[in-house]
C-alpha cells in the first residue's frame, strides 16, 4: 500500500515538473518574438524624406515705428500787429509761397512812401555832384558826403521793405495746413500760432532696432510698412541712421521715407514695420524640425544608400516654419523629414515618399 502510495505521489511529481518546463518554455518563447520583432522594427524605420534644393530668402526683422511729417512747421508772425485778412482754408493744401495771413502795415507803406521819396531826391544830387566832380568843381569829399546820404536812404528803404515782408506769412513748402486759432482782426505777436503746414508726401517713419543689427542696417535698406486701419503694406527706404546706440535701451534709432500719395498715412500713427536685412537669392532651408541639439551643436539627419547618417550643421537665418544651413550640407542631399525621434546614427531607414 505504501508502495502503491509512493508511485502515485512520484507521479504527480512527475506531471508538476513537466507542466513547469512547459510554462518556462512557453513563456521565454512568447517573450523573444516580440523582442524579435522590436530588433526588426529598429533596423528598418520608415520615413519621409525631400530633396534640398536652394530657394531664394530674405532676412527680415520686425519692429514699431512712429510716422513724421517729411516737413513741419508752426506758422508765426515775426511781428506784432493786426491780421487785415486770412488767404487759405483749413485742411487744404497750399503751394509753396502762397500767401496765408496779411498784417496790417499801413505805417510801414508810409514810410516806404517817404524813405522812396527821399532816395529820388539823394540821387539827383549825388548825380550832379559827380558831374561836378569830373569837371573839377567840387572835391571829392563833398561827392562821398553825397553818396554817402544816397546809401543811407537806399538802406532805409530796403529795411522798410523787409518790415513789410514780415507782414506777410506764406507758405514755406508744399503742405496741408491745419486748423487756425486766430481771426481777421485779431491782434497777433510772435508768441501766438496761426496754424500748422505739414508736408506728408513722402511721409517719414522713425523706428529702433536691436543693437546686434547695427552692421546690417544701412542707407537703402528697404522697409515696409504696415498701419492697422489700412489693410495693406507700404514701402519704404531707410535714408538715415543714429551714428550711436542708446546705451539705455540698446538700440540704434533709424529713419525712413515712405511714398504717401493717396495721403492714407499720418504723423503720429503707430506702425508695424518689417525691415529687409539682407536678400539670398541660393539659401538652403529645412524644416526647423528636423535640427536635432546635439552635444557638441546641432545636426541633421540624411539618407544615404538606405542608411541614416548624421551630418554637423551650422544654422542660420530662422523664420517661422524653416531655418537656413549655412554649411553641413549640398544641393541634392536627401533630407529625413519624418521620424527623427526614432533615428539613431547607422540605423536603416525606408522611404515612404520622397519630395
Amino acid at each position: 500500500m505504501k508502495t502503491k502510495n509512493f508511485l502515485i505521489i512520484g507521479a504527480a511529481g512527475i506531471v508538476v515538473i513537466a507542466a513547469v518546463i512547459i510554462f518556462i518554455n512557453f513563456s521565454a518563447g512568447s517573450s523573444e518574438k516580440p523582442m524579435g520583432s522590436a530588433k526588426q522594427a529598429i533596423k528598418s524605420v520608415g520615413v519621409k524624406a525631400e530633396i534640398i534644393r536652394p530657394k531664394p530668402l530674405k532676412n527680415i526683422i520686425y519692429s514699431n515705428g512712429t510716422l513724421i511729417s517729411n516737413e513741419s512747421v508752426d506758422l508765426r508772425s515775426e511781428t506784432s500787429g493786426k491780421i487785415t485778412s486770412i488767404l487759405f482754408e483749413e485742411g487744404k493744401w497750399v503751394k509753396r509761397g502762397d500767401l496765408l495771413i496779411k498784417i496790417n502795415d499801413a505805417d510801414l507803406q508810409a514810410t516806404l512812401k517817404k524813405n522812396k521819396a527821399r532816395s529820388g531826391l539823394a540821387r539827383d544830387i549825388e548825380y550832379r555832384y559827380k558831374q561836378l566832380l569830373e569837371k573839377g568843381l567840387t572835391s571829392q569829399q563833398e561827392y562821398d558826403a553825397k553818396l554817402s546820404e544816397l546809401n543811407s536812404v537806399l538802406a532805409d528803404v530796403e529795411f522798410t521793405e523787409a518790415q513789410i515782408a514780415k507782414t506777410e506769412i506764406k507758405a514755406p513748402f508744399d503742405g496741408i495746413i491745419g486748423l487756425r486759432s486766430v481771426s481777421v482782426g485779431s491782434a497777433i505777436s510772435p508768441d501766438i500760432k496761426i496754424a500748422t503746414l505739414q508736408s506728408i508726401n513722402p511721409i517719414k517713419v522713425d523706428f529702433s532696432v536691436p543693437q546686434k543689427y547695427f552692421g546690417l542696417i544701412r542707407e537703402g535698406k528697404t522697409i515696409y510698412v504696415r498701419l492697422t486701419s489700412v489693410n495693406r503694406s507700404f514701402t519704404g527706404t531707410i535714408y538715415a541712421i543714429e551714428p550711436k546706440i542708446d546705451q539705455n535701451t540698446r538700440t540704434v534709432q533709424a529713419r525712413a521715407k515712405v511714398a504717401n500719395d493717396r495721403g492714407e498715412l499720418t504723423p503720429g500713427a503707430y506702425v508695424e514695420i518689417e525691415i529687409v536685412l539682407e536678400e539670398l537669392s541660393n539659401a538652403v532651408m529645412v524644416p526647423t524640425g528636423v535640427i536635432v541639439p546635439d552635444i557638441s551643436g546641432e545636426k541633421i539627419y540624411l539618407y544615404k544608400s538606405g542608411i541614416a547618417v548624421p551630418v554637423p550643421i551650422e544654422t542660420g537665418i530662422r523664420t517661422a516654419e524653416e531655418i537656413q544651413i549655412k554649411s553641413g550640407v549640398e544641393t541634392g542631399d536627401t533630407l529625413i523629414v519624418s521620424g527623427i525621434i526614432q533615428l539613431r546614427p547607422g540605423i536603416r531607414v525606408k522611404l515612404n515618399s520622397i519630395n
